[in-house]
């Protein structure tokens, strides 16, 4: 396994369509790939995960993607739309890649998707999955193999309407991820939403949406605030005692490993959702914790796991090819086949290429080590699908 990491230059794959449509298609000799992620500002966190997890994947598989040597180009997208979209086009130009993968922001993947996709290179995206991707805008070329963006919000305006909530503050950061989220929360829960506030994408003082919440005499906050924005809002909610009034909830990523280690003990009893936790009991989950924690000398978080099936994905997908993968119509279908052991368990693909899966409800608790951890306490959906996949008219 060969990696290559830079900021901005670098580029991945750009073949010519009468190759990519050649039925006579030849073995590749190596698989490249772009992992385009955020690795520096607020979200760094993520993009790191995001990273180790697929480097993790990779060092499972003896450095090879369908027993072929892979070469992993790493570029950091800086959270940036623009800068995003040109590094991606050096990598698609120049580089001339085979996968891409590793955006974290919603907003920064629709930047990118246009020249991926009309590059006619498949994008396995380990965590963004902006509605548009997964309804009228679907396309042949991304796969998303996370979660559709609403879907951890879904399961939590399910818990919160079970669980009883009467009056519910919702914030989230003013971008794509975040409407969904927001879209996601209401779909599910019926109760009386009090106030939905967007915040800046870089904002870290949360001093007066905390203010607006104390004074609104909510019974429940869910918030979505990723990477560093979560930490200080978890921080800054907790300093001003609000949890005394207000009970605090979360998809996943707002309150997983990565943010327990940054705040610490005020997260202690926070509920979240997630499609994946430390604790499914299955092997290649079980593999992957112990191994991610041996390799990194950290838990993993759920980006972590996104990245580890990201790369899974890619192999089983190359192997059913035989390794032949400029013949595009049979790498889709492989791609589609997801014939891989997933962390979570049983895994498959909805025809608008978003996962069908379950969501799990956790709880920030101290384990027998005495250190905090998320803890499986419930299933909130079974096989659940996302609400946009009726409008995936997908080419064929």
């Amino acid at each position: 396994m060969r990696i290559r990491s830079f900021t901005v230059r670098h580029s991945l794959l750009a073949l010519a369509a009468g190759a990519l449509l050649c039925s006579g298609a030849q073995a590749a000799d190596k698989i490249k790939v772009g992992m385009l992620s955020t690795l520096s500002g607020p979200g760094a966190s993520l993009g790191i995960d995001i990273r180790d997890g697929f480097q993790l994947a990779l060092k499972h598989m003896n450095g090879k993607l369908g027993n072929l040597p892979a070469e992993v180009i790493v570029a950091d997208d800086q959270q940036n739309p623009e800068a995003a979209k040109q590094t991606a086009e050096r990598l698609l130009k120049r580089d001339k890649v085979d996968f891409m993968t590793g955006i974290v922001f919603s907003n920064v993947m629709l930047a990118v998707g246009q020249p991926v996709f009309q590059n006619r290179t498949f994008f396995i995206s380990p965590n963004a999955g902006p509605s548009q991707y997964a309804g009228a805008q679907c396309s042949p070329y991304f796969f998303n193999v996370s979660q559709q963006n609403d879907a951890l919000h879904e399961a939590a305006g399910q818990t919160m309407q079970d669980k009883g909530f009467k009056r519910v503050a919702l914030i989230a950061p003013n971008y794509p991820a975040g409407k969904d989220a927001i879209a996601g929360f209401k779909r599910f829960y019926k109760g009386e939403v009090i106030s939905e506030t967007y915040t800046a994408l870089n904002q870290l003082d949360y001093g007066a949406e905390l203010s607006k919440m104390r004074a609104s005499n909510a019974d429940g906050v869910y918030m979505f605030l990723p990477g560093g924005l979560g930490v200080n809002f978890i921080k800054q909610f907790v300093g001003a005692g609000l949890p005394k009034d207000m009970t605090l909830y979360a998809p996943g990523f707002s309150a997983d490993e990565d943010v327990i280690r940054a705040v610490g003990d005020s997260l202690l009893g926070t509920f979240n959702t997630s499609q994946w936790a430390l604790d499914l009991d299955n092997a290649a989950n079980k593999k992957f914790v112990a191994d991610f924690q041996k390799e990194y000398g950290r838990m993993p978080s759920l980006y972590a796991s996104h990245g580890y099936d990201a790369a899974r994905l890619m192999d089983a997908a190359v192997r059913d090819v035989k390794g032949k993968i400029d013949d595009k119509a049979a790498l889709r279908k492989a791609i589609e086949a997801a014939r891989f052991e997933s962390v979570r368990g049983a895994f498959k693909f909805n025809t608008n290429h978003f996962p069908v899966q379950d969501y799990y409800l956790r709880v920030v608790s101290k384990g027998s080590d005495g250190k905090l951890t998320n803890r499986t306490v419930g299933t909130v959906f079974k096989n659940h699908q996302d609400a946009y996949a009726k409008d995936c008219k997908m080419p064929s």
